[in-house]
């Protein structure tokens, strides 16, 4: 009796095949809009050919905070306190910058607790990806409003929110980061593009993601609902990302589509759906952010980008070698010089 065997599974452009990329099982509710943000990030990950041990999966505390270990179980992971997860994210890069840092947090985590150690994040431009996975409640204590809940938005229990919400885009853009976008899980094919263009821009990238709440958030009345985003969702344009190990053309109108040229020679590809939109115009990222508000719109796509400003890690002209491996006669100051700077002092 003949016997089959099975094929190989496929391997990306490093040999390795998507398993390598998982991590453990979820214990999010069924449903939930995080884990869907986790499987992106997996198939981003190995079409773009990251090595997992060259990443760093930060967080703080909440549902969102749990989700690094859903994903990529290879990488470095570490879990810190509540919102101060970019401190912490950026004692790593600076102690390693060859590493890829990937910092997973959620509404409450960045715009409440944490709105000061983000704010000074995005104005460093570490590179970093900064990923918000955004359902606008405290999913862990019972679905009260986060700062990122819109004013009229209504809770299970009938509670009305009077509240304006926090823009964690438009305080992005404003505070100095270089790749500012909003995605909904929902959509497969535009939050996987983003994910691949973030892996390749060397600066700091804030992807707001709204992520339904199936257990306290996914209601009638709701504005972070699964059915809401799906109705109010306002495409800014259609993504594409071509990486450079890659010949893809993709079929577009040249006279509508904006190519932005990346640090590693990627390209991405915007085809414009909203008229004359220049997502390297910070100005008109602002006015496209307070205009989908009016409307009531949830705006998505890619904002802002800048590819020429320097990164934290040029501002502070640190060696090519990583800090964490140079060697102790180097960092560490002599005798000599410590007594020089305390006759300094004096």
């Amino acid at each position: 009796m003949a016997t089959t065997t099975a094929p190989p599974p496929k391997t990306n452009r490093i040999g390795l095949n998507l398993l390598d990329y998982k991590g453990g099982r979820t214990t999010l509710c069924a449903g939930c809009g995080h884990n869907v943000i986790s499987e992106r990030i997996i198939d981003a990950m190995y079409e773009m050919g990251v090595q997992p041990e060259r990443v760093l999966k930060m967080s703080g505390i909440g549902c969102s905070s749990k989700t690094p270990a859903y994903f990529m179980s290879r990488a470095h992971s570490f879990n810190s306190v509540h919102g101060r997860m970019p401190s912490v994210t950026t004692g790593a890069v600076l102690a390693n910058h060859n590493m890829l840092a990937l910092g997973i947090s959620g509404d409450g985590d960045t715009a409440s607790i944490g709105i000061g150690q983000f704010i000074h994040l995005m104005r460093r431009n570490l590179p970093v990806i900064y990923v918000i996975e955004d359902n606008g409640v405290y999913g862990l204590t019972k679905g009260q409003f986060s700062a990122t809940a819109d004013a009229g938005s209504r809770l299970k229990t009938g509670v009305i929110n009077d509240l304006p919400a926090l823009d964690t885009c438009a305080l992005a853009i404003q505070a100095g980061a270089t790749f500012v976008a909003r995605s909904f899980s929902g959509d497969k094919r535009q939050l996987t593009a983003m994910l691949k263009a973030a892996i390749a821009h060397r600066g700091t990238v804030m992807l707001d993601i709204i992520s339904p709440c199936v257990t306290f958030n996914d209601h009638e009345g709701s504005t972070k609902s699964y059915q809401y985003v799906k109705e109010h969702d306002d495409p800014l344009q259609e993504i594409n990302f071509v990486p450079h190990f890659e010949n893809i053309t993709v079929e577009y109108d040249p006279g509508t589509t904006v190519d932005v040229a990346m640090h590693d020679g990627s390209r991405l590809r915007l085809r414009k759906l909203h008229e004359n939109y220049d997502p390297t115009d910070r100005l008109a990222a602002m006015h496209a952010l307070l205009e989908s508000h009016a409307k009531g719109e949830v705006l998505t796509g890619i904002f802002y980008i800048d590819t020429n400003k320097p990164n934290f890690i040029e501002l502070l002209n640190l060696s090519d070698q990583p800090l964490a491996t140079l060697p102790e006669n180097i960092v560490r100051p002599s005798h000599k010089v410590l007594d020089e700077v305390m006759e300094e002092l004096r």
